[in-house]
């Protein structure tokens, strides 16, 4: 060990280049390195628990020194390749940075990526799904059969090789339990399409947030809890909302969540359709055939699933009146919302 660590020491000296003590590294320890192959390759069983022990000690410690000898003469490398003040060949990257900011975020991104962060901070992991989907994840393991008239509700978009462009972000449930199983706290942002009459509140291309949490006697008071959690940090401040029943074929029961219109302030106006009220949150307790689906046991597990319009969430945070905006690709749209939340 101590010829492999004056070899490699006088290795690194000779190396100058980044790339050369790359090479340097690789040959020592990489997969196929002398460290490497210097583990792999002892016999264990020939040593006394005393000399296993000691020859393990050895060889982290050969290994450490390695690792860190190799930073050292990375970090140096790099250091003497930085022009100083006043060479030439490159930039001087002393000089105070410039902000050529070009564009802007778009209100919807800002609002999913505080969204993130919220449910992040409770525990729930971010997945992403497909916007061309399977007839069976958007509607059959979602409680939805093709007789169903529940499926008259959504105006569909099909392909000609029988898949679909989304519905919803609900039918990344079925897919995110029968990849990680339960119990799964799971939030999917992404773009939905329905064939829809456009108008200040419709639009055929939005945005949903589908949650799933699934573990042990889940109730709805979890997800009440859950609710008034995100509202508030959303809003940064206490919003009036309702619940209503609600159906929805993969939960029962079903509710629907609703915020008072904070554009007009519950007195009426365009946007919530003269009633006051927002319709902004569908949701309720997985329903057992769509755990089922899932290969989750429903006798040791419950859950509540909710899908959260980013679209009108969006409207109602930066008082936005028609949602037909949000895709009219007018960069003077996005420029009067702020770069973070």
């Amino acid at each position: 060990m101590e010829d492999i660590w004056r070899q490699l020491e006088a290795e690194l000296d000779r190396a100058k280049s980044l790339p050369e003590i790359e090479q340097v590294r690789i040959k020592y320890l990489g997969r196929k390195g002398v460290i490497t192959v210097l583990a792999k390759n002892t016999d264990f069983g020939k040593l006394s628990a005393e000399e296993k022990k000691s020859f393990g000690q050895r060889l982290n410690s050969l290994k450490s020194r390695a690792e860190e000898a190799v930073r050292a003469a990375a970090e140096r490398a790099s250091r003497e390749a930085v022009p100083q003040d006043g060479a030439t060949g490159g930039p001087d990257l002393s000089l105070p940075g410039t902000d050529r900011r070009l564009g802007a975020m778009h209100p919807i991104s800002l609002v999913q990526r505080e969204l993130e962060d919220i449910f992040q901070g409770m525990g729930f992991r971010v997945l992403t799904g497909y916007e061309v989907e399977t007839e069976y994840y958007n509607f059959d393991a979602l409680n939805i059969p093709p007789d169903h008239p529940a499926r008259d509700m959504q105006d569909t978009f099909w392909l000609e090789d029988g898949r679909l462009l989304r519905t919803h972000t609900s039918a990344n449930q079925v897919r995110a339990l029968e990849q990680f199983g339960a119990p799964i706290r799971a939030i999917f942002p992404g773009r939905c399409f329905r064939n829809e009459a456009m108008d200040a509140s419709h639009e055929n291309t939005f945005y949903q947030l589908e949650g799933l949490l699934v573990d042990r006697d889940i109730s709805v008071a979890h997800l009440i809890g859950v609710m008034k959690t995100l509202l508030s940090a959303v809003f940064h401040k206490e919003v009036t909302v309702r619940l209503r029943p609600g159906f929805f074929p993969f939960v029962e029961p079903g509710f629907e969540l609703d915020v008072q219109c904070l554009i007009c302030g519950g007195v009426g106006c365009a946007t919530c359709k003269r009633s006051g009220w927002i319709e902004l949150i569908p949701c309720g307790l997985v329903h057992p055939r769509v755990l089922e689906f899932g290969r989750v046991d429903t006798s040791a597990f419950s859950g509540f699933a909710f899908g959260l319009g980013l679209t009108r969430l969006a409207m109602m945070k930066f008082g936005i009146p028609d949602i037909r905006l949000f895709n009219s690709g007018d960069i003077r749209f996005c420029e009067q919302f702020p770069v973070s939340m």
